[in-house]
């Protein structure tokens, strides 16, 4: 079949499309439907089944005599260990937690917080809360006490799953003191709190809220899976909103199971028993749907990495685990890329590796810029795919769909909308722009089987944040444009999108030309106040690692790469050299706290920032070339 079969089977009957599709998860009691619309525009899918998540993601493996094969390898080059777990083992150690929460009181609907570093028992206690119907939050491992505090109030928790630490290299993370003052600061208390004690840091249990992982577990009967309805919420996975209050993205169960099974053959081109590794952390959308779920339901191998891309020890260190575990499909983020790229511009370390099992390296959470594409299909010699998607989306809006038809690579462009998503490119008018024009991303509702449904307890929310600037859409917050051929092209946010002198630039399409510096390992374009002009684009460049040429020629050169293939019109005149950028734990860049910086606003300092002193070596920056004053 090709892409457009795909395509064409899907808009002619989405419905048999997706209750199809639907054959591929076990079901207690199957639905009889796919969408119900009887609230439209709030759309929700197969509401009259039944199913449990966990039991589809490690019980029905094992009871189709697949119980040894291996569901989860824990490689951490930070503590020095590799340890595997099979889907016979993980069945007994997630029945014998979730039988522990049961004990206690947990039960389905009941809301809990996992609060964990890069370890197997984060994906236990995902799973566990799945087999009782329980909802989970997953904060990332080591959010600040007063971020942690918010998303305790905002869904209530029974209790909180925690680990003692969490490991970065060279450091220990105290999770514990900041669990704790979470809850000082907290309105809402939970019931009680389970601690994973790691041999790295052993934290103070407080008396009568606290209890031990493995000591709560002693002696507790196994719970069995508990089925729930295809519109019970799996999870909530908070996302930054724009008013500083975080927005708790929910997830149906069935939806969930059925659009990320569809997936992994179709999009990552993987059967069960394949190794498939994404290189994220669970805290993030990432790493609940390709780390956690999806493997799992699909009866793949998972990888659980806690490391770096370089620094732990090297620059080496992905190749490394690609040819020890025999990776097929690997998922990362472009900033890693470029990070390796950065230290390792030559791709000396890469050759030290036997990559023949690797078939596609997938890119995706940042636009991905056209240099690191290259570089990357160069050093790999197998298809480097960019595809785009959202924490709402759950998975891919926009991929090539490798199971189905490997399409041709147009670099810059994450190829094609996958089935459920009808994707249009709108003027600020509502109506679509021509071919090749920029404009604001929208997708025609409904969106399809696993995508977001409401917020948590705030449907206004919901209604206004995606619903409510393009009727009969989904507004995506990212602008673009489509070619003749239906490619898709993400250039930036839409508040990156800036206003110079009346025209409508990219801050992306600006920073593919910079990184195409040779000399340039990453960066950044803001547009920042101007009185003339509106807004001027500025530049910020990371530089290769031994590059030792003058920054001011580096700048001058990049000033005069925008001009040659943009035009004058980008206006681009200042570009500065920095050591880094500030980025999210996930390596996206804070363009927005950037430019409140360069215009010289206050802002609240980002939860999710990877180092705050970052932020001072900014403004540094900015007001030597007379921003930020």
């Amino acid at each position: 079949m090709s892409y457009s079969d795909l395509i064409a089977r899907w808009k002619s009957d989405p419905e048999a499309f997706w209750m199809e599709a639907a054959t591929g998860i076990d079901w207690t009691r199957p639905p009889t439907r796919a969408l119900d619309d009887s609230a439209a525009p709030l759309y929700r899918w197969f509401t009259d089944g039944q199913v449990n998540t966990c039991y589809n993601a490690v019980d029905r493996h094992v009871e189709a005599g697949h119980g040894d094969r291996v569901a989860i390898i824990h490689d951490s080059p930070i503590t020095h260990t590799k340890h595997e777990i099979t889907y016979a083992e993980l069945q007994t150690r997630v029945a014998s937690l979730a039988g522990a929460l049961a004990a206690k009181g947990v039960t389905k609907g009941d809301r809990v917080i996992i609060y964990m570093p890069m370890v197997p028992e984060a994906l236990e206690a995902m799973l566990a809360c799945a087999r009782l119907g329980a909802i989970h939050s997953v904060v990332f491992g080591g959010f600040a006490a007063n971020e942690l505090a918010v998303r305790v109030d905002d869904c209530k928790p029974k209790a909180i799953i925690a680990a003692s630490c969490g490991l970065e290299p060279g450091r220990v993370v105290h999770y514990k003191p900041l669990l704790d003052g979470a809850l000082e600061i907290a309105e809402h208390a939970p019931e009680f709190c389970v601690i994973f004690q790691r041999e790295q840091e052993v934290a103070q249990l407080t008396e009568g809220r606290d209890v031990d992982w493995n000591a709560f577990q002693y002696g507790v009967t196994p719970a069995p899976c508990v089925p729930v309805s295809g519109d019970h919420p799996a999870y909530i996975l908070y996302t930054s909103g724009t008013t500083g209050a975080p927005k708790g993205v929910v997830r149906a169960t069935g939806g969930h199971l059925v659009a990320l099974n569809w997936t992994m053959k179709n999009i990552y081109d993987v059967e069960p028993g394949d190794v498939f590794w994404a290189a994220s952390d669970v805290g993030w959308v990432v790493g609940h749907s390709y780390i956690c779920y999806a493997p799992l339901i699909h009866g793949n191998t998972t990888i659980v990495f806690e490391g770096k891309p370089v620094g732990t020890p090297d620059a080496g260190t992905f190749w490394r685990v690609i040819e020890e575990h025999k990776v097929r499909s690997f998922f990362t983020a472009p900033t890693a890329i470029r990070a390796v790229k950065r230290e390792d511009p030559q791709g000396e370390l890469l050759k030290k590796y036997d990559l023949s099992n690797l078939r596609a390296l997938f890119l995706a959470g940042e636009r991905a810029d056209p240099d690191t594409i290259e570089w990357a299909q160069e050093a790999l010699g197998v298809p480097v795919i960019d595809h785009w998607w959202q924490t709402e989306t759950g998975y891919a809006i926009a991929a090539n769909p490798l199971g189905v038809e490997e399409l041709p690579v147009r670099i810059g462009s994450p190829s094609v909308p996958m089935p459920g998503y009808e994707v249009d490119i709108l003027g600020e008018d509502g109506h679509p722009v021509e071919t090749g024009e920029l404009g604001a991303i929208a997708i025609k509702l409904p969106l399809p089987p696993g995508t977001l449904p409401t917020l948590w307890n705030a449907e206004d929310r919901f209604r206004k944040s995606y619903l409510t600037t393009f009727p009969g859409y989904y507004e995506t917050g990212d602008a673009g444009m489509k070619d003749k051929d239906g490619y898709l092209y993400i250039m930036a946010r839409t508040d990156d999108v800036i206003n110079v002198a009346g025209h409508r630039l990219s801050t992306g399409g600006m920073e593919e030309v910079l990184a195409s510096h040779p000399d340039v390992a990453e960066c950044a374009v803001i547009g920042v106040t101007d009185a003339l002009k509106g807004q001027m684009p500025v530049g910020f460049l990371c530089l290769n690692a031994g590059c030792d040429r003058d920054h001011g020629e580096i700048a001058k050169e990049v000033v005069k790469l925008v001009r040659d293939q943009i035009g004058p019109v980008a206006a681009f005149k200042l570009a500065v050299v920095v050591d880094r950028l500030p980025k999210t734990r996930s390596g996206k860049i804070l363009r927005g706290t950037m430019v409140k910086i360069a215009d010289g606003e206050d802002f609240k300092m980002p939860a999710t920032i990877d180092d705050p002193a970052i932020l001072d070596e900014m403004r540094s920056a900015l007001q030597s070339i007379g921003y930020a004053q």
